[in-house]
């Protein structure tokens, strides 16, 4: 079972709809490679060893959340370690496509909607506004957690520890608002939404204080935990359409 390049970009273009979001980078096909494609890798990130390992297992395409190309970096002579990124999949005509905010934001396939769901949240809502879109999640417990119990909860999902900023780890947590990743300032948008609780990778030093202090809840699990489910569930969503076999490729990233 084979499908055509062109026919899984207008797929991931349909269903993601890049077009809609302003990025840290560009968003969908970044290295052009074969044109039919009969396996399909996906990873967290474009790093040497998901290009290694995307090549090794025989793929035509390499799906990733975090892309080869930032505008922070600016332009890359292709030398060093980020040769060593490009030239695997180049060589072996592997197609990559990278998806930040798009698969952050959506509500079936991505990172902050399909953690809300292995954590128990239902009544999931578009939350998080970043230059007039949304890129997280939010929604409420049916039966109320702790803090403290939804901390030890986040760690047995996620496999990651959890730090909890709390003005009180035995208060119940009914509303949660989620953004994964680095999305670690955005707690004021859950506070100001009236909500519990807010969950993301990061904590910086001061949001330890200064959350404790406005009385909500912040969760940080990890930028690479955070963001595994995202990419999982884009996997599922593409082996279901086409029938073209499909692998994840786990790292043991624990940022």
């Amino acid at each position: 079972m084979t499908i055509r390049r062109d026919d899984l970009t207008t797929f991931f273009t349909e269903l993601l709809q890049p077009e809609r979001f302003p990025d840290y980078g560009p968003n969908g096909l970044q290295i052009e490679g074969a044109e039919r494609i009969g396996k399909i890798a996906f990873a967290v990130s474009a790093t040497v060893r998901s290009a290694e390992a995307a090549v090794a297992a025989g793929a035509q395409a390499l799906v990733v959340h975090h892309g080869l190309f930032w505008k922070f970096h600016g332009p890359r002579p292709l030398t060093g370690p980020f040769a060593r990124r490009v030239f695997p999949l180049v060589r072996h005509h592997v197609n990559l496509y990278g998806y930040h905010l798009p698969l952050d934001a959506h509500l079936e396939v991505g990172n902050a909607a399909t953690l809300a769901r292995k954590i128990g949240l239902k009544d999931l809502q578009p939350f998080g506004e970043y230059q007039g879109v949304t890129t997280g999640a939010q929604g409420a417990f049916l039966s109320p957690p702790t803090a403290a119990a939804l901390q030890a909860h986040l760690e047995r999902i996620l496999d990651h520890p959890v730090l909890l900023a709390s003005p009180d780890p035995r208060a119940p947590i009914r509303t949660l608002g989620i953004i994964t990743g680095g999305a670690n300032g955005e707690w004021r948008q859950a506070l100001a939404a009236g909500l519990d609780a807010y969950l993301t990778g990061e904590m910086s030093e001061h949001d330890w204080h200064e959350t404790q202090e406005a009385g909500i809840h912040m969760f940080a699990g990890g930028h690479h935990a955070t963001e595994r489910f995202g990419i999982q569930a884009l996997m599922e969503k593409v082996r279901e359409t086409f029938g073209v076999e499909c692998l994840y490729l786990p790292c043991d990233n624990p940022a």
